[in-house]
């Protein structure tokens, strides 16, 4: 049995566990990266299949290469010497509802015109919307998250560099914890339009506007208008081998198909993880990438954690996880196609019920290189509940069943998308659960905002902390690039934070 030390373990190489890793090894640790997949990434890994590169999760990328950039995984990727190439585009995105399809412009006057075709009186309400959110996003500007960590240091070193930008925030802290609810319930009345931003909510948390916090769609908002939508050359694996090449660069190891069977804890405190292969790699402190759900209930022992604390992980609500479809298709006479695209089947069912809703992603309109050439890659996708699936003889009925309202949904985009494919992929809960070793398969916490925050990486467990979408800032790309950020500058002193800054 082997025995190797470390400074710090990290479980898991998705997006937040690699900004983790990388910028603790950019500080002088010596970290390793255990991913039980094949290839790193987690939700944000891509795959091939017959020439098609897939990106297996997010698509939709902000502020990848403005040097202003608010975006937490540019500052990661700045900090530890690394960058992508990307391919900027507008319209960001098409929205199909049952009504009509809303072109969704990067600048606001435009976007808002867009509106005003549908609906004149909601056009108005919402620029009233976005200038209650706006001033929130220019006073986030002039704190950088790499400035940023989880513990009682943080505030005088805001007090000492960010004192003005501290300023600039106090007229905005009541919106800091607000919902995108409550700022919409005060400036919009116009239906459609509040189905609009449940539906931009939705796409950017899993939750509908009440659920979803302000700071979230400020964000969003600001940095879409200013940096405008870019999509990496190479797909999203463009990112994660970036961050890999980061971590490596500055001494840290990355293992890919090495699964840890269990987080080793002593005394309380954390003394290193077993792996399945019952080596032992020992290190004072532990990261948790995997879900608050997997990580205390899979990889510690009950008693390990105090029962309340388990108890409150379990009891954690959840978003239900997708149905994914990945399609290889003929590309002739589609020279005019676009890259994203939702559609809403339905006006008289929420947006949030299975299958109403669906994402379409074909980023080979922006990168050709993903498709062998004559052909487009798309992935499409909706939410589907976990609870009732199982590998039985019904099974791949089942897939082709569930996968027929995506394939509505894509008809209104590509009419004879049918005829065209020439590579079928069905993925269901079991395969999202299974490839991204996530609890029942979910998306991420469905905590909503005013009834419970997303959990610190601190955890009851000395040396023990946890980055990803189940952590405090939550769900999507930024957040999680944020919680590694948050989680590698607590492990440090606040003079190397500082020499980083500059």
């Amino acid at each position: 049995m082997t025995k190797d030390k470390y400074d710090v373990i990290v479980i898991g190489s998705g997006i937040g566990g690699l900004c983790a890793a990388a910028l603790l090894a950019r500080y002088g640790k010596r970290v390793i990266v255990c991913e039980s997949h094949t290839l790193a990434g987690g939700a944000a890994h891509n795959f091939r299949r017959r020439g098609f590169e897939f990106d297996s999760g997010p698509s939709f990328y902000c502020g990848l290469t403005d040097i202003q950039s608010l975006n937490p995984l540019k500052q990661v990727l700045d900090a530890i010497g690394e960058s992508v190439a990307a391919i900027r585009y507008d319209p960001l995105g098409h929205y199909h509802f049952p009504e009509g399809t809303l072109a969704v412009y990067s600048d606001g006057d435009r976007y808002r015109d867009e509106v005003a075709k549908i609906t004149p009186v909601g056009a108005k309400e919402l620029e009233n919307f976005e200038r209650r959110l706006l001033p929130l996003y220019d006073a986030m500007k002039g704190i950088p998250t790499l400035a940023l960590r989880a513990d009682w240091q943080l505030l005088p070193l805001l007090l000492g560099r960010y004192l003005s930008s501290m300023l600039k925030m106090l007229p905005n802290l009541l919106l800091v914890q607000a919902s995108v609810g409550s700022v919409m319930d005060a400036t919009v009345r116009d239906p459609w339009v509040r189905r609009l931003i449940d539906l931009e909510c939705f796409l950017l948390s899993g939750l509908k506007a009440h659920g979803t916090i302000a700071p979230e769609v400020a964000f969003m908002l600001g940095e879409r208008t200013r940096a405008g939508v870019e999509y990496p050359v190479g797909g999203s694996g463009a990112i994660v081998n970036a961050l890999v090449r980061g971590l490596e660069r500055w001494g840290g190891k990355l293992l890919l198909g090495c699964h840890v069977e269990q987080i080793l804890v002593e005394a309380g405190k954390v003394v290193g993880v077993r792996l399945r292969s019952q080596s032992i790699l020992q290190a004072p402190i532990v990261i948790s990438n995997a879900s608050i759900w997997d990580t205390y209930t899979q990889l510690l022992d009950s008693d390990d954690l105090p029962p309340s604390d388990r108890r409150a992980a379990l009891a954690t609500p959840t978003v239900e996880s997708f149905m994914h479809l990945h399609l290889g298709i003929r590309a002739d006479g589609l020279e005019n196609l676009t890259g994203h695209h939702v559609v809403v089947h339905d006006a008289n069912k929420d947006i949030i019920t299975p299958g109403n809703t669906c994402m379409i992603s074909i980023p080979s309109v922006w990168d050709a290189k993903l498709a062998p050439e004559g052909h487009h890659v798309v992935h499409a996708y909706t939410l589907e509940p976990h609870t009732g699936w199982e590998r039985n003889d019904g099974y791949e009925h089942k897939k082709q069943e569930k996968a027929e309202t995506l394939y509505r949904a894509l008809e209104k985009i590509i009419p004879d998308i049918k005829e065209r494919v020439v590579l079928e992929l069905i993925g269901t809960p079991l395969t999202h659960g299974y490839y991204l070793r996530r609890y029942q398969g979910t998306y991420g916490p469905a905590i909503a905002a005013g009834k419970g925050m997303f959990p610190g990486t601190h955890t009851p467990i000395q040396g023990l902390y946890r980055v990803g979408d189940s952590t405090m800032p939550g769900i999507g790309v930024p957040a999680v690039a944020a919680s590694g950020i948050l989680c590698a500058n607590t492990l440090v002193g606040v003079k190397q934070m500082q020499k980083l800054l500059g």
